[in-house]
């Protein structure tokens, strides 16, 4: 009869101690579920803040967002049916911009074209580039050398700085009326919007803050690039793990940066409020925020190009049939334009996306 006894008590054993674990489990799920219902009570998220291991199921946060195609668009839409107060603030920022910062030279703009236009040499033999690979060209070249002005000095840095925060404060406080229902006029605008110029300018300066990483990437790059340091495998695998976590951390710092930009214009919030609400707000949204935001450069680069390309080409055919007005800077006038536009637009699509976030964690 020993022999049973003994068969038996292993089972036992191992029955216990699948039970320990159930209710050890099971505390710790309502330990945890007690810690979100207080944060949901609170409209306060706490996760990642310690060393302590957070777990999926508490940070995942559902979020009923439209497609990035149909956010693009319904964007669109919002400045198009309200283009009687949108568009009088693109003229008053291009003239603004014109006035206090200046255009890029034509001198300059017309070294950038002969560039274009120079044979590129090949495999076997040289080629000249068409007009439209020229076009292309001009407008990488003229984007990328930061081409709206010419002189790039710390006075017109800090206008050019004030015209587009401008732009963002009055976009915001537009949008906030539009969708409340009513219908402000473009001088509640800019008369009414610049209130929370402080508070920005502090989160602005916060967000230089957490560039400091992307930054730091970039000077070890460029002295890595002169000393041969990548050239070895290793050396190259270690800097390029080394550039992807400091990337990532400014990604996860400036996704809820951004975020507290448009908090910060709210009446009565202070700066480490707005960053704090909005740290809040992005818990477990991050990842779907930051694509939302590369999708956005996407649209910024089609309209660029869908505008630039055919006035790139057309200024080329007019200067060279019309000789009195190669001095025109037509397509310096038009990129700032462009460019204008383009910040009100993606001041838009980022405080729609916003309101959503909102509207959604209030239900």
């Amino acid at each position: 009869m020993a022999k049973p006894a003994s068969k038996n008590s292993q089972p036992q054993a191992v029955t216990s101690k699948n039970g320990s674990k159930k209710v050890k489990l099971f505390k710790r799920l309502q330990a945890r579920l007690q810690l979100v219902k207080e944060a949901q009570a609170k409209k306060t998220v706490r996760f990642h803040r310690s060393f302590k291991r957070s777990y999926r199921e508490d940070y995942h946060r559902d979020f009923q967002a439209p497609g990035l195609l149909s956010h693009a668009v319904q964007t669109f839409q919002i400045l198009g049916k309200n283009w009687r107060t949108f568009a009088p603030l693109a003229i008053i920022s291009v003239g603004l911009y014109v006035v206090l910062v200046g255009l890029l030279s034509e001198e300059l703009y017309q070294e950038l074209q002969d560039l274009a236009k120079e044979p590129v040499a090949g495999a076997e033999q040289s080629y000249q580039p068409g007009s439209f690979v020229q076009a292309g060209l001009l407008l990488i070249s003229t984007v990328a050398t930061g081409g709206l002005n010419t002189a790039g000095g710390e006075t017109e840095g800090i206008f050019g700085l004030m015209i587009f925060l401008m732009i963002w404060l009055t976009v915001i406080y537009l949008l906030r009326h539009f969708l409340a229902g009513r219908k402000p006029k473009l001088r509640d605008g800019l008369y009414n919007a610049c209130a929370p110029l402080i508070a920005t300018l502090v989160i602005v300066g916060i967000i230089f803050i957490q560039l400091l990483p992307v930054f730091l990437v970039i000077i070890t790059y460029n002295a890595a690039m002169l000393t041969d340091f990548l050239a070895t495998p290793f050396y190259a695998l270690v800097y390029f793990i080394f550039a992807s976590l400091m990337l990532l951390l400014s990604g996860y710092l400036l996704s809820s940066s951004i975020i507290a930009l448009i908090a910060a214009t709210a009446p009565g919030i202070y700066p480490l409020k707005a960053l704090s609400s909005a740290s809040d707000l992005m818990a477990g949204r991050r990842i779907k925020f930051i694509i939302r935001v590369i999708y956005l450069f996407f649209v910024i680069a089609l309209v660029y190009v869908l505008v630039m390309l055919p006035v790139i080409l057309l200024d080329m055919w007019l200067k060279s049939w019309v000789t009195f007005i190669q001095g025109w800077p037509i397509v310096s006038f038009v990129l700032l334009s462009v460019t204008c536009f383009v910040f009100i637009y993606a001041s838009a699509y980022l405080y729609l996306y916003y309101r959503r976030m909102l509207d959604y964690q209030e239900k």
